[in-house]
């Protein structure tokens, strides 16, 4: 049973608070479309966080609610103003094959809006400051060969952005999203996927060590589609990529996929939620990261509903992550939430830990070097997320990316030897 008790808040207000099995300690949340209600509710499940348009009905967080006691707040300030930002703060090139169609929507045209609700403040603030949302449209039936690429690239400062991306009935297509450079954006990823359509949706954060990336993705998942939706957060200081996907018609599959290596003093944090609405769909979550260094911090919230039309499920969620060295930080929460009793089948699993010994006196054994044996472990740990995505050439640029970290990490530990 959840209870709830009323504690005084630090600015005199009063919050209402209880605690949640096993996620984290509950927190109240303001009344969306009463910014100057003094009344705040329970937050029981990740399915009830309240939504909002408008930014005034967000509090500024500070740290104990559930949605943000993770993630290092000093490092974000600046996108939780509401203030308009500079247009050239991020360059834009979008290579497509010309039978995408490409537009602007405003607030209000749709389908911008369809999906999309805000969660938290740097969320509604994007909407809010986004006047023209980009459109990215695979028309009904056609069937992409090459990947729409959007390459975004950071000049430095705040940026805001709402992104609509629509693959209309029967359609196939990838879209891949690459960050670099360095800015501090606040980025929200509309996705829909109409009946029968199958979308792959790859997020690649490769950004400067001092960029700030706050993203919230969230998805609608139509009759017999599929989504498959990647996280690959490789760069950045501090990477928040938030994938919320709703499997809507029946029949609907969401394959949720992500991967992340970070490094002393870079924080990746991923707050995953997978809603089975519609009966006989099919789930199924997997991220992976390996950390490396001082201060090096990996954050996985996994939350999975299966509701009670969404008989005939069969879902399942798994977090694991692999620690190099001394002073990295692994957090995984995995959750799940059950309202009907006619599944397939329902699981969650989270594991953290250090090499398999097992697995190096194996190679060991075989004549293979202690390092590479490290290196062969680390990399076939990781392998398994970057072989889903499906694209030859990103999968190449990937598996050297995590080699490139590795050889990081045999100086550090060669260094820390002598």
């Amino acid at each position: 049973m959840t209870t709830a008790t009323q504690t005084p808040a630090s600015s005199g207000q009063e919050r209402t608070e209880g605690h949640l099995d096993p996620a984290a300690r509950l927190t109240g949340v303001r009344q969306p479309g009463i910014p100057d209600s003094n009344e705040f509710v329970p937050v029981q499940t990740r399915s009830e966080r309240p939504t909002s348009f408008d930014p005034a009905d967000f509090g500024t967080p500070v740290g104990t609610e559930v949605n943000w006691k993770h993630t290092p707040l000093k490092a974000i300030a600046e996108l939780l103003r509401d203030e308009p930002a500079p247009h050239d703060v991020i360059g834009v090139e979008v290579s497509a094959p010309d039978a995408v169609e490409q537009g602007r929507l405003a607030v209000g045209e749709a389908p911008r809006g369809e999906v999309f609700r805000p969660e938290d403040l740097p969320s509604a603030i994007a909407w809010h400051q986004e006047a023209e949302a980009p459109l990215i449209r695979i028309p009904q039936g056609v069937e992409l060969d090459e990947p729409i690429v959007v390459r975004l690239t950071g000049r430095g400062g705040v940026a805001h952005a709402h992104v609509v991306i629509e693959a209309q009935p029967h359609s196939r297509g990838t879209v891949i999203l690459r960050h670099e450079g360095t800015a501090q954006q606040a980025q929200n990823v509309e996705i829909i996927v109409r009946d029968g359509a199958a979308l792959t949706l790859v997020s690649v954060q490769r950004w400067d060590d001092d960029a700030v990336h706050l993203a919230s993705h969230q998805a609608r998942v139509d009759r017999d589609a599929a989504l498959t939706h990647v996280v690959v957060s490789l760069g950045g200081g501090l990477v928040r990529v938030n994938p919320s996907v709703e499997l809507a018609g029946a029949g609907a599959d969401g394959k949720l996929y992500g991967l992340a290596f970070s490094d002393s003093g870079q924080h990746l944090e991923s707050q995953v939620y997978l809603h089975h609405k519609g009966p006989h769909t099919i789930g199924d979550v997997l991220y992976k990261a390996a950390l490396q260094g001082a201060g090096a911090r990996t954050v996985w919230i996994g939350d999975v509903l299966i509701g009670p039309d969404a008989t005939g499920t069969d879902s399942y969620e798994a977090n694991r992550n692999l620690v190099l060295t001394e002073g990295a930080r692994a957090d995984s929460i995995p959750n799940l939430e059950i309202e009907t009793g006619d599944i397939i089948g329902a699981g969650h699993a989270s594991a953290t830990g250090r090499f398999d010994d097992e697995q190096l006196f194996y190679l060991q054994a075989r004549g293979i070097a202690e390092d590479e044996a490290r290196r062969l472990v680390v990399l076939g740990f990781l392998a398994e997320i970057v072989q889903k995505i499906g694209i030859d050439d990103l999968q190449s640029e990937l598996i050297e990316a995590i080699e490139a970290e590795l050889a990081l990490t045999a100086s550090v530990s060669a260094e820390a030897s002598a």
